[in-house]
């Protein structure tokens, strides 16, 4: 019984959804790291400079890509949200999660890359 009540959970607009919702949290989290960071570039130079040198380790760049992912996923999957709420179509929902999956992925990449 409990199964049948989470069978929506299997379906990719859910999925999209829970995404979404993950990718926003997950960006708000980050948030405050971001402000530190910038705090470092008015407070002090060196400070900065300290800063700047300990991102360029790989595992920041990794971080940064994964960033760049939450970022698009999160601005696609609001996209997607905004043309179903304001356009009568609804048989695509699931072809425009799946597309922004794609496109956040290829950006993440291109991100990494350095082709961004």
């Amino acid at each position: 019984m409990i199964v049948r009540q989470m069978k929506h959970r299997d379906s990719a607009l859910w999925i999209a959804a829970l995404v979404h919702r993950l990718s926003g949290l997950a960006l708000a989290i980050f948030l405050p790291f971001h402000f530190l960071a910038l705090g470092l570039a008015i407070d002090s130079d060196a400070r900065f400079e300290s800063f700047l040198r300990w991102t360029d380790q790989p595992s920041v760049k990794i971080a940064e890509g994964g960033l760049v992912f939450l970022l698009a996923v999160h601005l696609l999957g609001g996209l997607r949200v905004l043309a179903i709420e304001n356009f009568a179509w609804r048989d695509g929902q699931k072809q425009l999660a799946t597309l922004a999956a794609a496109l956040s992925v290829l950006i993440a990449i291109g991100f990494l890359t350095g082709v961004f």
